[in-house]
């Protein structure tokens, strides 16, 4: 088990990287992590919804990704958060209902998952989530060292040491554990160094010595090209490109790793305000559709990505920006109404059902009827009020044959369903080169990113740097 000083110290890539490790050891190896909060969710083989993150996992183990591997994932909302359980919506919770409510069964559950995935492979690598020390939040905790007691898991540390304190984040979490916690923690490391590494003397040693563990080694801080959570996402400009793309910074903005490859090849700025002048302007996904719409009203920003229509430029909506883009939204649930930007002829009616699928099809957007794979997580279903004009065509949902239209596009605008979209990277060098021309601007070969290959490239770094022998034979 990997778990952290705190949250986003890179455990989630650290197991990855011991994933794809043993992995290539010829092991059957799967991730698992208990319960996750995140807005970046991905589509499980069952069509049930997990954490992009033991999503990634899963790909470095060569393994279908499964709700198994994550059976309880937390999609923050205004006043708490949805709770999926095994991949579909099980509830509305706060934090003080969720917490005092529902953790023995929530518990029970994981470890029905976690127990499936021993059994069914030679290892498993188990994540935890924020700090095991956590001594208020301890008596109801279900990710961490409960997991760890439950299978007599040997449990590795990883520290920060980009941010400082990197001694004492180890020292204050090993005084804070109970004695047979502290027996099941093997050792620790630290993670995303930048300098020199004989700086650190012998002193993580006697740190290590204090404590009756090991210390594995520094990992250096590694840029990479791997999805992140949440918490760690840059919404600095890119400065590369010769097209300018603007994506609107919603409040609950989801699946930001949607734009990954328009972050490799363009000049890419989140905007929260102010005026928009890019070439393209993205409307994102989001999990609170109508509060994030109502926002954009409050911030002028709707006026603004109507006046960057006039003026030019492409307007895009994916999912909850879709509807955005539509004409009006509807929610019976709560009774409320309100009107979209008008920009499609389009609207939705959020539904009590969760529509959650892997998706394959041909967009109709370059003429060229190119082949598209992606994935829809949305309440809601969004109807055309004129001749449509889709988007994509699909042909497949979850691995069955389908025919319909998705989205609605008019020129230089279109909404579609398809989280992922830029990931087909045929299309997304067809639509970038196609506003090139439109410029007069040349075209260029985009640069096309293996997922695999970065969890690779990092995992090689990774064994470069830490005692991954003195691991092993901990397990």
């Amino acid at each position: 088990m990997v778990q952290g000083t705190a949250s986003g110290v890179g455990k989630s890539l650290i197991v990855a990287a011991l994933c794809r490790h043993f992995k290539k050891r010829g092991l059957k190896v799967a991730p698992f992590k208990s319960q996750n909060m995140s807005l970046n969710s991905a589509v499980s083989v069952e069509g049930g919804e997990m954490s992009r993150a033991q999503y990634i996992q899963s790909i470095a183990c060569e393994e279908p990704p499964s709700v198994k591997m994550n059976p309880i994932l937390l999609k923050p909302e205004i006043d708490g958060s949805q709770v999926i359980v095994f991949g579909k919506p099980y509830g509305h919770f706060g934090a003080k209902d969720y917490m005092y409510s529902k953790k023995e069964e929530f518990f029970s559950l994981a470890l029905e998952s976690l127990n499936f995935l021993i059994l069914s492979h030679d290892v498993v690598v188990i994540e935890g989530a924020g700090s095991p020390a956590e001594i208020n939040l301890k008596a109801h905790d279900i990710v961490n060292m409960s997991i760890a007691k439950a299978v007599n898991a040997p449990v590795l540390l990883v520290a920060d040491i980009e941010r400082g304190g990197s001694f004492a984040q180890i020292v204050g979490t090993m005084e804070l554990l109970e004695e047979d916690e502290k027996n099941l923690v093997r050792g620790y490391i630290f993670n995303k160094f930048m300098g020199d590494k004989s700086l650190l003397g012998d002193h993580p040693d006697m740190i290590a010595k204090r404590y009756g563990m090991s210390f594995f080694g520094t990992m250096p801080y590694v840029k990479h090209r791997i999805p992140e959570e949440d918490s760690m996402i840059d919404w600095h400009t890119k400065e590369k490109g010769d097209l300018n793309v603007e994506i609107i910074h919603l409040p609950h903005l989801s699946n930001f790793d949607d734009f990954d490859p328009l972050l490799w090849n363009t000049s890419v700025r989140f905007v929260d305000e102010g005026r928009l002048s890019g070439d393209i302007i993205i409307i994102p996904g989001t999990k609170m559709t109508i509060e994030d719409l109502e926002w954009m009203k409050r911030s002028g920003l709707d006026v603004e990505v109507k006046k960057a229509a006039k003026n030019g430029a492409y307007i895009i909506g994916i999912c909850g920006g879709y509807q955005i883009l539509g004409k009006e939204i509807k929610d019976p649930e709560s009774n409320k109404k309100i009107d979209g930007l008008g920009m499609i002829p389009v609207d939705t009616e959020f539904e009590p059902e969760k529509i959650v699928s892997n998706l394959k099809g041909r967009e109709l957007f370059s003429g060229k009827n190119l082949l598209i794979e992606g994935y829809e997580i949305h309440h809601g279903k969004s109807y055309c009020t004129s001749d449509p004009a889709p988007f994509a065509t699909v042909s497949d949902v979850n691995g069955k044959a389908v025919s319909y239209g998705d989205g609605y596009m008019k020129g230089r605008i279109f909404g579609t369903y398809f989280h992922g979209l830029f990931q087909n990277f045929d299309f997304t060098q067809e639509f970038l080169n196609s506003i090139r021309r439109s410029k007069g601007k040349e075209e260029k070969v985009i640069e096309r990113i293996s997922l695999i290959h970065e969890i690779d490239v990092f995992t090689e770094i990774f064994e470069q740097n830490v005692k991954i022998k003195a691991i092993e034979e901990e397990l």
